[in-house]
């Protein structure tokens, strides 16, 4: 993958797996743009939206065909997103009629952004995982000024959207929500990789209502599980990230804990717990200076309060997550919950 952001006069292509149309049962979507309020009203799906539905079904265990890839081989849909160095579209594999996403890098913005390493690290790290609650990333190719991820359609877009027309979550959609991302962060950690930018702009929503964790460019695989570089999001950085440089916020997994905690609560709340200046943010942060609204039940106030610790190593493990009261609850043992749990052991 170096050579594809070194190279701009080839056209080679990387070799790449997708499933066969009988294959696939999911698709997916994009990165998001910055955070502004959205209508109230939620405006009514296209027939084409519909349709595409119809098609992309989640992935079963098919023997897939390796091929060759490049950009005549698919058909270009409508956008589906816009993110700083490129966009991402609908797209079809012409000869089988696969549905995905095609996620459109330019090499040179790329390289003036100094973002090669995250563009790397994403593909490295995405291509090798593979979790219900995590988008697929299928493969990748290249030309001479671009870079094309196929990855996964989520039919029903950025979690950020719903969560902004609906304000807030009621508790048992939030609950089945936290019960995913806890699944799928368990599975990421055992294969000691830690995202470090959870939030609702990097999770889509797949045609079934099922959460699906994207956007790995900040993530790491860290198998010494310690890292001591700020990056994500500063209404969802841990304590332990917000002072970079300084001898003592070495960080590991657990820094995902807290995001979690964050996550919950503004399913719950519609807004972050340290939400303010940026100065004061830091500083709440660093004091876990937050106050869970009156309406918030018992059960579900306990459990952000045991992923919001400062020290790391207090926070609820994973594990307790989804075996807490809160989660057993509301989250009603079936199939998908038996096969989230077949990934995370």
């Amino acid at each position: 993958f170096k050579v594809a952001l070194q190279s701009q006069n080839t056209n080679t292509v990387a070799s790449v797996t997708l499933p066969s149309q009988a294959a696939q049962r999911k698709a997916h979507n994009p990165t998001s743009p910055p955070r502004k309020p959205l209508p109230s009203s939620a405006a009514s799906r296209s027939d084409e939206v519909v349709e595409v539905e119809r098609k992309a079904v989640t992935m079963v265990a098919e023997p897939s065909i390796p091929k060759q890839f490049h950009l005549g081989m698919f058909e270009i849909g409508r956008p589906l997103g816009k993110g700083k160095f490129g966009r991402v579209y609908l797209a079809k594999e012409r000869t089988t009629g696969f549905i995905c996403a095609l996620k459109v890098l330019h090499k040179n913005e790329i390289q003036q952004g100094r973002v090669e390493k995250q563009v790397r690290r994403e593909i490295e790290i995405q291509s090798n995982l593979r979790h219900p609650n995590i988008l697929q990333l299928y493969g990748h190719f290249h030309d001479s000024k671009r870079v094309f991820l196929i990855l996964e359609f989520a039919g029903k877009g950025e979690l950020y959207k719903h969560l902004r027309r609906e304000n807030k979550f009621p508790e048992w959609k939030a609950a089945q929500y936290v019960a995913q991302m806890a699944s799928a962060l368990r599975y990421l950690h055992r294969k000691h990789v830690i995202h470090r930018d959870i939030k609702p702009e990097n999770i889509l929503v797949g045609i079934h209502g099922e959460l699906k964790l994207s956007d790995f460019g900040w993530s790491v695989h860290a198998p010494n599980n310690r890292r001591n570089t700020m990056c994500g999001t500063l209404d969802y950085l841990p304590p332990e990230m917000i002072k970079p440089g300084s001898s003592d916020n070495y960080y590991n997994e657990k820094v995902d804990l807290w995001s979690l905690g964050v996550l919950m609560y503004e399913f719950l709340v519609g807004e972050a717990p340290f939400e303010d200046s940026p100065v004061m943010t830091q500083r709440r942060i660093a004091r876990a200076d937050m106050t869970v609204p009156s309406f918030v039940s018992p059960e579900a106030k306990d459990l952000i309060k045991r992923l919001l610790v400062l020290d790391p190593d207090k926070r609820i493990p994973l594990e307790q997550v989804q075996s807490h009261p809160w989660i057993v609850k509301h989250c009603i043992k079936g199939e998908r919950a038996a096969n989230r749990e077949k990934y995370s052991t």
